[in-house]
């Protein structure tokens, strides 16, 4: 058999092929542990758990293995699916749309499935998903993405000790510590310090082990950290921590309530983490393995960043009138100074499209060469606009007012009218900058000199992209609603 007739037999592979390989097998017992796991957690019949694990760990097993091709694209792949699996069960999809009441009890009815939601992505999505990544990375394994287990532990570890360190100094002035919560007192502040790093350190590395293969640019990085830092909140102080001082489960939305302010600070962390993550990586690669003299840059890095930042002002300021109206008409453009103040008019419209233009620039710098094509663009932009909603009104504007940041489930309520306007935001804003590097991109495909590079830089089909919009965007809107 030639070559070209192997890679064709490999790319339209047959339905019996693949129930045949162990990737299925594999997933139906990761999926009915992790199934029974559940119904001992929730105390619910074990044989309905291990029939909805075995449902679900085939079902990832047969469709979305050949998606994950790392542990960390399989953890996002198996967070997506689990979330889309409640969506469709306990408290989602079908029971929301059978319910005739009000908007209220149909809220009060899926809070009650709460614990289902945390016990679906702990116990069937990460199981399951990890499992069947590292199985994909030994599989796909190639030269050039080969996975090293030093360079995973080190960059990981120092991002999450760096991270560890601009987070630690920024919330412990108000001996608030979002990465313990659950834990319990400590009985010094010393012990606090310390378990603090020691979490942040774990997180890391973690971090590291299983996104070292997905990591591309700062934006996506953000992403799996915005990801990341909403799968730990799960693990963490919902489930880990409480286990380790001793305290039962609650996987209650009360519970989540009362640690709602950790979730905002894992998002932050994650974020951090991600960029930090993304710098490490990039010097250590550039120190010690990339090494390509003849394919140079057709231009320098300062004029690369001076055009995205040109390309994200303007795309920012074309964001910030878009969303303006949804702004005027929630109330949020009058306060945009002040929680207090009342501008009205062109002073409030100015700073309004001041402060765009300005983020606008950051989504140039962070994003660029995430998309290649309109709907990737607009996605990125609504999770850029997420990622902006917990940083900005949650968080940057109390802290530059008053000093204190108020991460509470009553502050996210009142903060929800704006969700809208930062989602309409970052869509247009992703949208317009698409646009202008299409446009310089195909410029440059047009010469051959420069085409196989641009070609390079552009998100291959395949990637856990999709699974992370699903399951970090829908929770970071969903979870401020369902526990406020």
């Amino acid at each position: 058999m030639t070559q070209t007739q192997s890679v064709t037999g490999a790319q339209f592979e047959s339905p019996l092929s693949r129930w045949l390989r162990i990737e299925p097998l594999l997933g139906l017992a990761l999926g009915v542990s992790g199934g029974l796991l559940e119904s001992a957690v929730l105390k619910t019949s074990l044989f309905s758990g291990g029939l909805l694990g075995l449902t679900f760990g085939l079902a990832f097993g047969f469709f979305f293995a050949r998606r994950a091709t790392s542990p960390g694209a399989g953890l996002i792949w198996g967070l997506g699916s689990s979330f889309l699996l409640w969506i469709l069960t306990a408290g989602g999809f079908f029971h929301f749309v059978a319910t005739t009441g009000r908007f209220a009890m149909r809220l009060q009815d899926a809070q009650g499935h709460f614990a289902e939601l945390v016990a679906y992505v702990l116990c069937l999505g990460m199981p399951v998903g990890v499992g069947l990544g590292i199985r994909g990375g030994f599989r796909t394994s190639k030269p050039d993405k080969k996975f090293a287990l030093g360079r995973a532990i080190v960059a990981g570890g120092l991002a999450g000790t760096l991270g560890g360190l601009i987070f630690g100094r920024w919330v412990s002035s108000g001996d608030y510590f979002p990465l313990l919560a659950g834990f319990g007192e400590l009985s010094s502040r010393r012990m606090t310090i310390s378990l603090h790093f020691a979490v942040a350190l774990l997180i890391g590395v973690a971090f590291g082990l299983l996104f070292q293969r997905d990591v591309r640019g700062y934006g996506s990085c953000m992403g799996w950290g915005l990801g990341f830092g909403i799968f730990w909140w799960f693990f963490g102080p919902l489930t880990l921590l409480r286990l380790a001082s001793g305290m039962p489960l609650d996987w209650s939305a009360e519970q989540g309530s009362a640690v709602f302010g950790s979730l905002v600070g894992h998002i932050l962390y994650g974020l951090i983490l991600g960029v930090a993550y993304a710098t490490i990586d990039k010097i250590w690669v550039r120190l010690f393995i990339q090494s390509d003299p003849l394919n140079r840059e057709i231009e320098g890095p300062g004029l690369h960043i001076l055009r995205s930042l040109g390309w994200g002002a303007i795309a920012g300021l074309l964001g910030g009138l878009a969303s303006m109206p949804v702004m005027i008409a929630t109330g949020v453009l009058p306060k945009v100074a002040g929680v207090d103040s009342t501008l009205l008019g062109l002073r409030g419209v100015f700073i309004h499209l001041s402060v765009s233009a300005a983020i606008g620039m950051t989504f140039g710098l962070l994003f660029r060469d995430e998309a290649s094509a309109p709907g990737d663009a607009i996605t990125w932009g609504c999770l850029f606009g997420l990622i902006w909603w917990y940083l900005g009104p949650m968080t940057l504007l109390p802290l530059l007012l008053t000093g204190v940041c108020d991460w509470s489930t009553d502050a996210a309520s009142a903060l929800l009218p704006s969700l809208l306007g930062h989602l309409i935001y970052g869509a247009v804003t992703a949208l317009i900058f698409f646009l202008f590097d299409r446009r310089y991109t195909r410029s440059l495909l047009l010469d051959p000199r420069t085409s196989a590079r641009e070609l390079r830089r552009l998100r291959p089909v395949g990637t856990p992209a999709p699974a992370l919009w699903l399951f970090a965007l829908s929770l970071g809107v969903l979870l401020p609603i369902l526990l406020g």
